[in-house]
């Protein structure tokens, strides 16, 4: 009686399952990645994110993490692949907390197409935590990045122009 409920009961998650979408269509899976998009803005950077930075308001192009736990503020934006001759890919990584111990920053970067890897990912360190990087890719695209440092993570996308 037990393997036959055990059956019936598995039976009815995969029929459930097909029902809601889980099928594997991008678009309508429950628990399928966002589609990637950068949302690099320039606007008064957050009170947080503005430490060495003087005026009031300072302005800049900036991206929050989707967890709100970091922002990149991009100094070489546009960001390039490949990267300009006269200018870097320098983005500079703030903490919305200061960590009491900093590790490394590990950025995974993945590029993407609406939600769907494409290629291989690349992984780049900060050494010391956040704070100023060249962060150059091997090709332009919208990249999704994977943060993690200090016990943290966040994610963020950030498009790189030809």
């Amino acid at each position: 009686m037990r393997l036959r409920s055990v059956g019936a009961a598995a039976a009815l998650l995969v029929g459930v399952l097909s029902l809601g979408g889980f099928g594997g269509s991008e678009a309508s899976s429950a628990g399928a990645a966002p589609a990637c998009a950068s949302e690099v803005t320039t606007k008064v950077l957050p009170r947080w994110a503005r430490a060495g930075f003087s005026g009031s308001d300072p302005r800049m192009p900036y991206e929050l993490g989707r967890n709100g736990g970091i922002a990149a503020i991009v100094f070489g934006y546009p960001l390039l692949s490949p990267p300009a001759k006269e200018r870097a890919n320098k983005i500079l990584w703030v903490e919305r907390r200061l960590s009491r111990r900093p590790t490394a920053l590990w950025i995974h970067a993945q590029r993407m197409t609406r939600s769907r890897a494409v290629g291989s990912a690349v992984t780049r360190v900060v050494a010391g935590g956040p704070g100023p990087s060249i962060v150059n890719l091997p090709v332009a695209g919208c990249w999704r990045f994977t943060l993690t440092w200090s016990g943290r993570s966040d994610t963020l996308d950030l498009e790189y122009l030809r």
